[in-house]
């Protein structure tokens, strides 16, 4: 069987590394591995290859990086390899109706939710931001839509209490390698796959996750943005606009981490309010006031500084904080 594979972060180069070991061990030739260009990154604005770009060079596969693959000669020379399934997770660009029709097995989509639930580009992050208990990933048959193809296989995974995008992301790209896997093998057996349609009235959208969602709104459930927090974890990150005093303008500071403080009692403050008392003493906390109660900061980054444990920085600040807005005026 030939493949062609196509994807850009890490989560696709787990699966990728998964029909890399197939290949070793079954008739599967791998053919042609497609992902997005080279990209600028850091300060420096280094050009940085994706991870499946590093994992195929590693392995000696053939790699094509087309600005956009639905323009008539990336997509010759996609016919030309004579693919007789392309297989594709996390890409990050649409195929035309002319490439799904290319290879006789069609094309299959590795997604990072549970279908129809959370199709489109961020489905790992707004689980855990709408507060979900449970994801996981789907083998899908690709159409001319959005993640609306017919379903081939599902793995369930739990969200855990504490969960945040990264340690999901692990788990699914481990699940998404193990569907896939499965997927080939029945396949290579010459079994029929069985596809199941999308009920499209439980369909929900994951959209594109931009720098303003990190945000935090202190008039939402304290439930809400520790979800928020987690969600967001590595990128983009949350913040707040933190204040001292009377000071009218705020300095950015990160919140990377927070938890329920099940031992303080609610005060009733305006939201955004810092609990004072709780500032002073041996070890100190910095606990703030929600829409329905008090969440506590354990890990922040002031700005221009690094990320600290919030002790280390009310010792070492000059100026307690006294309130938390979601804008710097």
């Amino acid at each position: 069987m030939r493949i062609v594979y196509m994807g850009t972060p890490e989560i696709a180069a787990g699966v990728l590394r998964e029909v890399i070991d197939l290949s070793k061990e079954r008739d599967l030739e791998i053919v042609g591995v497609y992902t997005q260009p080279d990209k600028p990154v850091g300060r420096k604005q280094i050009l940085t290859p994706s991870p499946v770009k590093v994992l195929a060079l590693e392995n000696g596969l053939d790699v094509y990086q087309p600005v956009r693959i639905k323009r008539p000669k990336p997509t010759e020379v996609l016919r030309s390899l004579q693919p007789d399934l392309i297989l594709v997770t996390a890409f990050g660009q649409i195929l035309s109706q002319e490439i799904l029709d290319i290879p006789p097995l069609g094309c299959i989509n590795m997604h990072a939710s549970l279908l129809p639930e959370y199709r489109g580009a961020a489905p790992i992050q707004w689980s855990i931001v709408d507060g979900k208990q449970e994801t996981g990933v789907t083998a899908m048959q690709m159409d001319a839509g959005i993640d609306t193809g017919d379903m081939i296989l599902r793995e369930r995974v739990a969200i855990e209490p504490e969960e945040t995008a990264d340690t999901l992301y692990d788990k699914l790209t481990l699940a998404g390698a193990r569907v896939i896997r499965e997927v080939l093998e029945r396949l290579l057996r010459g079994e029929e796959l069985l596809r199941t349609p999308q009920d499209p009235e439980k369909a929900t959208y994951a959209a594109m996750i931009k720098k303003e969602d990190g945000c935090i709104l202190w008039n939402s459930p304290a439930h809400r943005i520790d979800c928020q927090v987690r969600g967001f974890a590595g990128w983009p990150g949350t913040y707040s606009f933190l204040r001292s005093g009377e000071d009218r303008e705020g300095a950015k500071c990160g919140i990377l981490k927070v938890r329920l403080p099940r031992d303080v009692e609610d005060q009733g403050l305006e939201t955004g309010c810092v609990y004072s008392k709780l500032l002073e003493g041996k070890h100190p906390r910095l606990v703030v006031q929600t829409g329905d109660g008090p969440l506590e900061i354990t890990m922040l980054q002031p700005s221009c500084k690094k990320a600290m444990e919030t002790e280390a920085y009310l010792r070492g600040t000059r100026e307690l904080p006294s309130r938390f807005t979601d804008t710097a005026e």
